[in-house]
């Protein structure tokens, strides 16, 4: 990746570390050299860096996978995509009958979006269990479809008034929650422990063995849970030689008092080591556009759904930007909606206006909706963007048909635009949301190829160069690695 050599054919090696890299002589002047020539047939690149993933991604697979696609697990073994609502409770079925009694059965990854019968509901999941508690989480893990059993657990019938319970139109619940407000309650009454997932031993090495296996050297965690004891626990584990992996976790900082949670990423970041980098936070601001829950500006959704959900309101948005800014603790703000960055974007100018900190390296995580006027105020801002580029293949169809229709899809993960104005920009997979992988989300972010051949919004390709550069040296700068 370097614009001086942008191709080699050789590269020296000595005792683990490479001494140069060019043409059959670019190590003559270093002494004698032996040429091995096994790879020569091989393509050699960089360890990759993925700048938004989640370290539940190896752990998720403690739970049923439900989803769409096809996904390996963190053993490389293939498990093949459901295309229909008969397969998805197929699947279930056969997973349910080897739980214990009272054991609650949890799947992941599913999204109704793709399928064209009745959505899943609560009806659905009874005829798996009318009595064990069902959660299935959707692949957004911003919104989940859950049975009856669930829903009376935590009290969720005809009389709730909870943002986020969906109902149908004979005014009870369908099982459908979207966002945490809805969710949290049946996640904590069924043990769904984002931290327990994320945190154990086992899930931290499943994290290091699904990065391998992408090829990712350097990867995030946004929106740790962290305790001492899982510090302890991280700076053990990273620092094993063969652990495979640099992980740069950000605290969660939805719902907790800023002040607070200011000051453990800042006495954390003083122990940082090279495979270790703390100090950072995650703020959330909306939902997901495939769930109807990101905030989006008018005319707003295609099939009239609401606009979205706040998970953070505003105001407590641009109070915790005033304290991580005036603190020094650089932010990584998820936005998917544009309506969401751009309060996101007025929250930093207005800390930005009140304490001075020029190196500051936010990054607002996503940005899939925003436009040319939002793309341009981050590079005055001095603000990153992450792109879900990915997104283009994986959701395209869908948020032509579904969602916020054509020509607003066709401007989505505006990759193009942001290197054209000068912008920080990188991409991402947001693992376990969808898999980890960096050349196939440069792929997309070249290729703007929907999953039915369609190119949606080819002005905002990017070259092949520009989306390797992407998953390089965007993230060691705004990583501070």
């Amino acid at each position: 990746m370097d614009p001086n050599r942008p191709t080699a054919t050789h590269v020296a090696v000595h005792a683990g570390k490479i001494l140069a890299v060019g043409d059959a002589d670019c190590a003559k002047d270093l002494g004698i050299t032996n040429t091995d020539d096994r790879l020569s047939n091989a393509v050699l690149m960089p360890g990759f860096v993925e700048g938004h993933a989640h370290m539940m991604a190896g752990a998720m697979w403690e739970y049923t996978y439900a989803g769409f696609h096809d996904r390996l697990d963190p053993d490389g073994v293939l498990h093949k995509g459901m295309t229909n609502i008969g397969e998805v409770i197929s699947g279930l079925v056969q997973h349910e009958v080897h739980l214990t009694a009272g054991q609650p059965l949890v799947g992941w990854g599913f999204d109704p979006i793709f399928l064209t019968t009745e959505r899943l509901n609560r009806h659905h999941l009874d005829e798996i269990s009318p009595t064990r508690p069902i959660a299935i989480l959707f692949s957004n893990v911003h919104v989940m479809c859950v049975n009856s059993a669930a829903l009376a657990l935590a009290g969720y019938n005809d009389l709730s008034e909870v943002e986020g319970v969906v109902k149908g139109p004979d005014g009870q619940p369908t099982g459908e929650l979207q966002e945490m407000a809805a969710m949290f309650p049946i996640m904590h009454r069924l043990a769904i422990d984002f931290r327990t997932l994320a945190q154990s031993e086992r899930a931290i090495r499943a994290y290091g063995e699904v990065a391998r296996r992408a090829g990712v050297t350097t990867t995030t965690d946004l929106y740790s849970s962290m305790t001492e004891d899982d510090l302890d626990l991280m700076l053990r584990i990273t620092s094993e030689p063969a652990f495979p992996l640099r992980i740069v976790p950000a605290l969660g900082a939805a719902g907790a008092d800023p002040e607070q949670t200011a000051a453990r990423a800042k006495s954390w970041r003083g122990g940082s080591t090279d495979k270790l980098r703390l100090g950072a936070v995650k703020l959330m601001t909306d939902g997901s556009i495939q769930g109807w829950t990101a905030r989006v500006k008018s005319p707003g959704y295609v099939g009239g759904q609401p606009k979205g959900i706040w998970n953070t309101a505003p105001a407590e948005i641009f109070s915790a930007c005033d304290v991580f800014h005036r603190e020094g603790v650089q932010m990584h703000i998820h936005v998917n909606g544009d309506e969401a960055s751009e309060v996101a974007l007025d929250a930093l100018k207005a800390a930005a206006s009140k304490h001075a900190w020029q190196d500051h390296r936010h990054t607002l995580q996503h940005g899939q909706m925003m436009g040319g006027d939002q793309l341009l105020r981050c590079c005055e801002l001095g603000i990153g963007v992450n792109f879900f580029s990915n997104r283009i293949w994986f959701f395209g169809d869908q948020h032509v048909a579904l969602t916020i229709g054509k020509d607003r899809a066709q401007r989505m993960n505006a990759a193009r635009t942001g290197l054209d104005l000068g912008l920080n920009v990188a991409m991402h997979s947001d693992a376990p949301v969808t898999p980890l992988g960096p050349l196939f989300t440069a792929w997309c972010a070249v290729k703007r190829l929907t999953m039915s051949g369609q190119v949606l919004g080819a002005e905002q390709s990017i070259s092949v160069r520009e989306a390797l550069h992407a998953h390089r040296p965007f993230c060691p700068a705004k990583c501070r690695l």
